[in-house]
């Protein structure tokens, strides 16, 4: 199976056929993030065999030039507060200087899988897109990844994630749950969660090649 495969035959199926109706009428008098070219940029940088790490996120930001399919990424030089939350536990974790570009695509390129679990939003409205389809194609996105042979870390951060628990139980993935970086609820578990350094050790045990954490 290939990412191009897996998202030919659900974007066939009625759930998504009906997702793309809704997006094209919103598009007529709506602003929606990201651009239509980059809704499926998690998928894009790498094979579905190349996967190390995953890290579910909730619906993309709702502001210009944030969103660009990525989960917690952006193109905006002014960094969201809950990447800040992200850099500050890297920097606790691994000694990693806080970057300035909110740009994960250096992560992506390594294997890490940045997937919200809602992949469009209406400008200033976050979880407008709620409930139209998209938990669907992310909930067979993560069966699909459940079933891999291969190592994985995934990284649930917040209750919404950690949602996807329950469907993840190949013995050969670990997963790693804290609270949300946002600044509502970083200082109730995220913060010291330490997941960098963790995923590092796993990927290591299972000789993987680990994640070079800065961004670059």
């Amino acid at each position: 199976m290939t990412w191009e495969k897996f998202i030919q035959t659900e974007s066939s199926k009625p759930y998504f056929i009906n997702l793309e109706k809704f997006l094209t009428e919103e598009e007529k008098t709506k602003t929606i993030y990201p651009k239509k070219e980059d809704r499926l940029n998690a998928f894009k940088y790498a094979k579905l065999e190349d996967i190390k790490v995953v890290i579910i996120g909730q619906d993309p930001y709702h502001g210009p030039n944030q969103a660009h399919g990525l989960a917690f990424s952006t193109l905006d030089t002014k960094l969201p507060p809950s990447l800040k939350n992200i850099y500050k536990e890297l920097k606790d974790d691994l000694g990693i200087e806080i970057s300035k570009s909110g740009n994960l695509t250096s992560w992506a390129k390594q294997g890490v899988l940045l997937l919200n679990t809602i992949l469009t939003v209406e400008a200033s409205k976050p979880l407008s897109h709620k409930n139209k389809g998209w938990e669907i194609f992310t909930s067979k996105v993560i069966n699909l990844l459940n079933e891999l042979d291969q190592a994985i870390v995934f990284i649930l951060w917040g209750a919404n994630a950690r949602v996807y628990k329950n469907a993840l139980n190949h013995p050969k993935h670990l997963v790693l749950e804290a609270n949300h970086p946002s600044p509502l609820s970083a200082h109730r578990g995220f913060f010291g969660c330490k997941v960098f350094s963790k995923t590092n050790e796993y990927l290591k045990l299972n000789h993987v090649n680990i994640i070079d954490w800065q961004i670059k």
